[in-house]
């Protein structure tokens, strides 16, 4: 456990944690890599905005700061905006030296690595290619696609990376739904081809625990039999609202890479959300890392994408840290009275705001108390009496929802008017 999961000896007794009962092992031993696919997968949903080169150099520095270990930045070959932006974003990485993996993506054919390979040798940065071909099925049906095809294709975009000398990752979409007999022969066929990566996905979003467990283990046969060194990537989607779960589990059953988008962002209802993986790596202890920035990256993608981020979003929505019920609010208060800033962060919220870089809020609405009226007086540099929180109280109690900072100030003002008024 590291020190920012641990609680301080004079807590211990404060909180049970029932997740770290009976932990022996660590989640895992190996490196974090973690792998942001917000400017590829996440561009993918029909509902965002492709940002400009500007924003995506802001974000691409975003998780650099972050920590985060490499990043898909584009399809190049889908058109010349998009080559330039991986283009340019390759140029950005070598030029401000970060320490992100640059990779990019396209379909399991020659013509769509050759512009990956052309950008590594126009800017002299070291690329990874993601070459991507449906796997399941249900997906070789209706392609009319035949498992020959498949191996024949990869075997050549494969052959055509090693050539170039780019770095490739084989990308079997589906394959949570993919049979073990074709997912045998796919894989040995772009291992011996010289494939350095696998990358599981869970494209539609179908996989339990169960089954990425089953399937991690699996492939880990596979490889360990072969007598390769060749990692495991897994990348899942959010359809049956496992996607952080199943990526958690991935990383502890044992993949080398696990992928992310911020907010989730990406086709359908979306990716694994990086910045919740992130929050809870930390949080699990798995992670020590500086995170206060981890905010500002997700309001980054937020305006750059043009996708709102919801109120009761975990850690960055507005409400995350905000409220005005009177029992929640009295125990904040009542810990923040003592001087006690851990525990106040605590004692109603299972992320400590603080350490990423956010507060607890006090704020008043129709299910407050007296606490709340008086400590958001004090907070605001006004005058703390009971009659005036008594008035406000009333004020909010006769609303529907919780009072902003306008209505609050009115109401201030309305009193004191009246308190002229009678000489009171």
């Amino acid at each position: 456990m590291s020190k920012s999961a641990a609680f301080p000896e004079k807590y211990e007794e404060l909180i049970y944690d029932w997740n770290r009962l009976d932990v022996v092992t660590p989640l895992t031993t190996k490196p974090i890599d973690l792998f942001d696919e917000s400017l590829r997968d996440g561009l993918q949903s029909p509902s965002v905005a492709d940002p400009d080169i500007e924003q995506k150099l802001q974000i691409v520095q975003l998780m650099a700061d972050l920590g985060i270990a490499a990043a898909d930045v584009g399809l190049p070959c889908a058109g010349p905006r998009a080559y330039a932006d991986v283009t340019a974003i390759a140029t950005y990485v070598r030029d401000q030296k970060l320490k992100l993996r640059v990779c990019a993506a396209g379909r399991t054919m020659a013509g769509d690595m050759a512009p990956i390979a052309d950008i590594q040798q126009k800017t002299g940065v070291p690329l990874t290619a993601y070459a991507f071909i449906g796997s399941s099925p249900i997906r070789q049906y209706a392609e009319n696609w035949s498992l020959d095809h498949i191996l024949k294709v990869s075997a050549e975009a494969i052959d055509f990376c090693v050539k170039e000398n780019l770095d490739v990752c084989y990308v079997t979409e589906d394959t949570t739904r993919s049979s073990p007999v074709t997912l045998d022969k796919l894989f040995r066929n772009a291992i011996d081809h010289g494939a350095s990566r696998l990358c599981l996905c869970d494209t539609v979003g179908h996989a339990t625990p169960d089954g990425v467990r089953r399937l991690i283990q699996w492939t880990q046969a596979l490889i360990r039999g072969m007598g390769a060194n060749v990692k495991i990537d897994w990348h899942g989607h959010n359809d049956r609202g496992l996607a952080v779960v199943n990526t958690i589990f991935a990383l502890e059953y044992g993949a080398d890479r696990i992928h992310g988008t911020a907010m989730g962002i990406g086709e359908r209802v979306g990716n694994t959300a990086i910045d919740q993986l992130l929050m809870n790596l930390k949080l699990l202890g798995v992670i020590d890392w500086d995170l206060t920035s981890l905010v500002r990256y997700v309001e980054a993608v937020s305006a750059a994408t043009k996708v709102p981020i919801p109120v009761n979003y975990p850690l960055v929505g507005g409400d995350a840290f905000r409220t005005a019920t009177g029992v929640h609010a009295a125990a904040i208060i009542k810990a923040k009275r003592k001087g006690d800033e851990w525990l106040a962060d605590r004692v109603y919220s299972a992320v400590p705001a603080g350490e990423f870089g956010r507060d607890q809020l006090i704020e008043i609405g129709p299910m407050s108390g007296m606490s709340n009226v008086g400590w958001w007086l004090e907070r605001h540099g006004e005058p703390v009496d009971e009659a005036l929180c008594r008035f406000l109280l009333a004020r909010a109690k006769a609303s529907d929802r919780t009072l902003g900072e306008g209505e609050i100030r009115s109401a201030i003002a309305e009193y004191r008017a009246g308190s002229v008024a009678t000489g009171t």
